[in-house]
């Protein structure tokens, strides 16, 4: 299958945008997604929709879909659902990442996956019931569960 990049995947998220990678572009690396990842791929770009209303600003999509050799190019989890297109790494300025991942945490949306990482914030859906998990990056680089209380810093994290 060959997904048309200038598709509208929702009102602001292209499959381009859900798919662009500099490290596949270098490595020569095929990021297109098939058939069943573009479905995915539209059901997250209705997340992110949400987010974006919550947050009241434009994401950044830092990381969308990757392919099974690009996620371990970049380092990826073996887990990750990013290589199914049900994940995204966004920035939304000014907002840093914590405070958007507070607003999204207390908010109602529906996710199985809210991540802080420390520079973005990584929202994830699941094929199962959503979990609603919040994890954060720690200084010394292992994931942990929770965000962190109060004003996070290099040594709490």
């Amino acid at each position: 299958m060959t997904a048309d990049r200038d598709e509208q995947l929702s009102a602001s998220f292209s499959l381009a945008e859900l798919t662009v990678s500099d490290t596949a572009a270098r490595l020569r690396i095929d990021n297109t997604p098939d058939a069943a990842v573009l479905a995915n791929l539209r059901r997250l770009a209705v997340l992110l929709e949400e987010v974006r209303g919550l947050l009241g600003r434009p994401l950044v999509i830092t990381s969308g879909f990757r392919a099974p050799k690009l996620n371990r190019a970049v380092g990826g989890s073996a887990t990750s659902v990013h290589v199914i297109g049900l994940a995204a790494d966004f920035i939304a300025p000014p907002l840093s990442a914590i405070q958007a991942c507070r607003q999204i945490a207390e908010s109602k949306l529906v996710f199985d996956q809210l991540i802080w990482g420390r520079t973005f914030t990584h929202i994830a859906l699941r094929l199962a019931a959503p979990r609603r998990q919040l994890m954060r990056l720690a200084p010394n680089g292992r994931w942990v569960m929770g965000l962190p209380q109060g004003e996070p810093n290099d040594v709490d994290g």
